[in-house]
């Protein structure tokens, strides 16, 4: 995701109003979604002026930016991504990709059902949710296509799609019913999610006849 267009504030007073600001668009998104997150509803739900929001934030549409850029660097986006990119090999990535989607996808399942959900007449949302899919979708392709390289991609699947049912796994739901509903730990997620992919993407081992015959008219 790309940073803010306002320069972080250099001074330490600044850096503090900014992070208390960006805390309370998130329990704002959070707690009442995109509809409400609004310049006057921070400043209310922070106890400053809007004057004082605008002075760290151009208008809503930098301060979703901002917003979504917090986010990332609180939850550890970057090293939780990082694990599954430097996985030595495409079956241990799979296992670092459930391990990411329990833990870093599930800390922030208040953010993401609310990006999830977001109206289309709400432009500068909805130009975050497509950012945010892109992303996602170049993540997946990565996985699939490492697959495919090292042979385990099952019969019937493709890179295409693969990738899109590798997507379409991240939506929010699952996380929140089942480590909010449910009571499952992110491990107990990350051990049975990474079966999960492993018994739909994974193939059986190279010169093996089992499971290899394609249903009719599957893809290759």
């Amino acid at each position: 995701m790309q940073g803010p267009s306002v320069a972080t504030p250099a001074n330490a007073r600044s850096r503090r109003t900014r992070t208390a600001l960006l805390a309370a668009a998130r329990a704002i998104l959070e707690e009442r979604g995109f509809p409400d997150l609004t310049m006057a509803a921070v400043a209310e739900h922070a106890g400053v002026t809007r004057r004082a929001v605008y002075l760290h934030f151009a208008g809503r549409a930098d301060l979703i930016g901002a917003l979504f850029d917090y986010v990332a660097e609180t939850e550890g986006l970057g090293a939780s991504l990082q694990r599954v990119r430097s996985a030595p090999d495409s079956l241990t990535a799979l296992d670092a990709w459930a391990r990411h989607e329990a833990t870093y996808h599930g800390s922030i399942v208040g953010v993401a059902r609310a990006l999830e959900h977001v109206g289309r007449n709400d432009p500068e949302a909805v130009t975050w949710r497509q950012r945010t899919a892109q992303h996602q979708l170049a993540d997946c392709r990565v996985l699939a296509e490492r697959l495919v390289q090292e042979h385990h991609l099952a019969p019937g699947w493709t890179v295409e799609t693969a990738t899109d049912m590798l997507w379409a796994l991240t939506s929010t739901e699952p996380l929140e019913r089942l480590l909010v509903d449910r009571s499952w730990s992110p491990e107990q997620y990350a051990e049975r999610f990474g079966r999960l992919l492993r018994a739909t993407f994974v193939g059986p081992p190279a010169g093996s006849t089992s499971g290899c015959r394609h249903s009719p008219g599957s893809a290759d």
